[in-house]
C-alpha cells in the first residue's frame, strides 16, 4: 500500500520520466568538464522538472491545479529534447546514445501527453465546459 501522498509512484507516466532523468544523469556525466555549469546542469535541471512537476501536481488537490503542472512537465521535456539535440550537435553524444535518449523523451511524451488530456477533460467534466 502506498503511503497517503506517495500514489504517485504507481503512475507509469512517472515511473519513465524518473527513469528518463536518471540515464540523462548518467549520460551527462560523460559530457566535457567545461560543460559542467552550463549545459550538463542545464539539461539535468530540464530532465529532472518531468518527473518532478508530476508529483507536485500530482500532489496538489484538484484536476486544475495537475493540469498547469502536467503542462510544466510537457515544457520541459521539450527543453531536455532540443538539449540533448544539441548536445549530439556539439558532438557531446553519440548517435546511439542520443538515439536511445530521443525515444526514451518520445515515450514518455507520449504517456503524458494522454495523462495531460485524460485530466483536461475531467476538470472540465467537473467545472462543466464542454471539452
Amino acid at each position: 500500500m502506498a503511503v497517503i501522498g506517495e500514489r504517485w509512484r504507481r503512475l507509469e507516466v512517472w515511473q519513465l520520466a524518473d527513469d528518463l532523468a536518471a540515464e540523462i544523469y548518467q549520460a551527462t556525466q560523460e559530457l566535457p568538464r567545461e560543460e559542467r555549469f552550463g549545459l550538463v546542469a542545464q539539461l539535468r535541471r530540464a530532465a529532472l522538472s518531468v518527473p518532478t512537476n508530476i508529483v507536485e501536481g500530482y500532489a496538489r488537490r484538484g484536476d486544475r491545479e495537475l493540469t498547469r503542472f502536467l503542462s510544466i512537465a510537457l515544457g520541459s521535456l521539450a527543453e531536455t529534447k532540443y538539449l540533448l539535440h544539441f548536445s549530439r550537435r556539439m558532438g557531446y553524444l553519440s548517435e546511439g546514445k542520443y538515439n536511445e535518449l530521443q525515444a526514451a523523451c518520445q515515450q514518455v511524451g507520449q504517456r503524458l501527453w494522454r495523462f495531460y488530456e485524460a485530466v483536461g477533460k475531467s476538470e472540465k467534466a467537473e467545472t462543466g465546459e464542454k471539452p
